[in-house]
């Protein structure tokens, strides 16, 4: 069959993988070529069971995959054959050097510009698809530029991705944004990307503007996401001091339409690729242009979510008796959110990491993430069990940890499941998603976030 355009994706992560799903799945078309260096990554792209889980992403891949989908390792095909090459490689915090802990690590970005330069046999449009800093496109320019054969447009092209609703948000995208230089041949190449989405995506929906405010329009849109979560955690501690409910000082400042409801949902913290990481190469950007008190802002949205999440076990210290060695924890849910196997930063490693030093039990249970939980928690002292029976995972247990929001943690019989527990029996939820009253009417202790907690004890 001959197509009518080819487009490569360098990188079969989250954000690679699903998107060009959806590209192929709409536009039959086009051919779409997902490659990695990672064998087993694309072995499972190319198996029954995906590297990742996204709801609806299984029957997409199905339909497409072998028809105008492929999923290889074959880079220097992929980069020969393709028009427009797609950059969605992973852009880790660096953990060395200048910037540790802050600044992002671009040498799989690099990379990639390299393996382009190398292998390219024509002009071609080169996509930033990776969540990068402002003027990376120029980083993968300065090794394009070197070519004396060819010529490389780049574009930005940043993804506004909720792991979880991944599927929906590309099939029905709020915006989707794209970046360009403001040269004739930067807006022809941008053109080009526009015609991709506009087989799907309304044109009024598809935004284009320069190439640096669409690379900080990434990180500011996370920055300010993440601002409101920890915001609203802020209010938490507050409320449970003087007696307020967090869901319902939540809901009444959500009703003012300059705020609005979205994100103002208290919990344990956030996590995720995007948020913290995001948001430390705002505080970096900030910072290498001196402004401090800018850096200094930002940073307090992080500081913010890790002590929500030290502040969630130092509460169960407290309300445990001061002591967690030898005690059983259920934890409920490992993945970051629910409806995703992804657990990069999620709060339930350092929570985990944290009753472990305490010298408690974990029991972990979650529907998706097991095999990630396993590989975040190799090597550390402890004892640690995982499961995906709730119900195992409750036998003999002292308390359950709520971590993650999955529906199905909803829908238990928790009667059941305090007769399994030891007495007392405590649950601390972390994502306030059950029913409190009920729980404490069957016996349990409960600990919400941002409320009053529902105890048998005096106090």
């Amino acid at each position: 069959m001959k197509f009518e355009k080819v487009i490569a994706c360098i990188g079969a992560g989250y954000v690679g993988g699903p998107t060009m799903s959806v590209i192929a799945y709409k536009c039959p078309q086009y051919k779409v070529i997902v490659v990695d260096i990672n064998e087993e990554r694309i072995r499972r792209w190319n198996s029954d069971i995906l590297p990742i889980y996204e709801p609806g992403l299984d029957e997409i891949v199905k339909q497409v995959r072998g028809k105008n989908l492929f999923f290889s390792t074959d880079i220097k095909s992929a980069i020969e054959e393709a028009s427009i090459i797609f950059v969605s490689v992973n852009t880790p915090t660096k953990e060395y050097g200048e910037g540790k802990g802050m600044a992002p690590d671009l040498r799989h970005l690099e990379s990639a510009a390299r393996e382009i330069l190398k292998y390219a046999n024509g002009d071609k449009i080169v996509v930033e698809k990776s969540t990068v800093p402002v003027k990376a496109a120029e980083a993968i320019e300065k090794v394009l530029m070197t070519s004396e054969k060819y010529h490389f447009e780049v574009i930005s092209n940043p993804e506004f991705l909720a792991e979880g609703n991944a599927i929906n948000d590309l099939l029905y995208p709020d915006r989707v944004l794209i970046g360009s230089k403001e040269t004739p041949q930067g807006i022809k190449a941008r053109d080009e990307v526009v015609e991709i989405y506009a087989n799907w995506v309304p044109r009024e929906r598809i935004i284009t503007s320069n190439i640096w405010s669409s690379e900080l329009s990434k990180l500011a849109a996370n920055a300010f996401l993440a601002q409101r979560i920890s915001s609203i955690n802020s209010l938490t501690p507050l409320c449970e001091k003087v007696g307020a409910d967090i869901e319902e000082v939540s809901r009444n400042i959500g009703l003012d339409s300059r705020i609005g409801s979205k994100f103002l949902k208290a919990s344990v913290g956030f996590g995720g690729s995007c948020f913290k990481k995001d948001i430390l190469n705002l505080v970096y950007i900030c910072k290498t242009y001196g402004l401090d008190e800018v850096a200094e802002y930002w940073l307090k949205v992080v500081e913010m979510n890790e002590y929500q999440k030290s502040r969630f076990v130092v509460n169960m210290i407290r309300e445990m008796s001061f002591t967690l060695a030898g005690k059983k924890i259920a934890v409920f849910g490992f993945a970051f959110k629910a409806n995703t196997s992804d657990t990069r930063e999620s709060a339930a490693i350092t929570v985990v990491k944290s009753l472990l030093e305490e010298r408690a039990i974990v029991n972990i249970v979650d529907p998706k993430a097991l095999e990630n939980a396993k590989k975040d928690l190799e090597g550390l002292n402890g004892e640690v069990h995982y499961t995906e029976d709730p119900y195992e995972a409750v036998k003999d247990a002292d308390a359950i940890a709520v971590l993650t929001e999955w529906e199905v943690f909803k829908t238990l019989d928790y009667k059941k499941i305090f007769s399994l527990m030891r007495k007392p029996a405590f649950v601390f939820d972390g994502r306030n998603i059950l029913d409190h009253k009920l729980l404490f009417s069957i016996g349990f202790n409960v600990y919400p976030i941002g409320k009053p907690p529902l105890t048998h004890f005096s106090r």
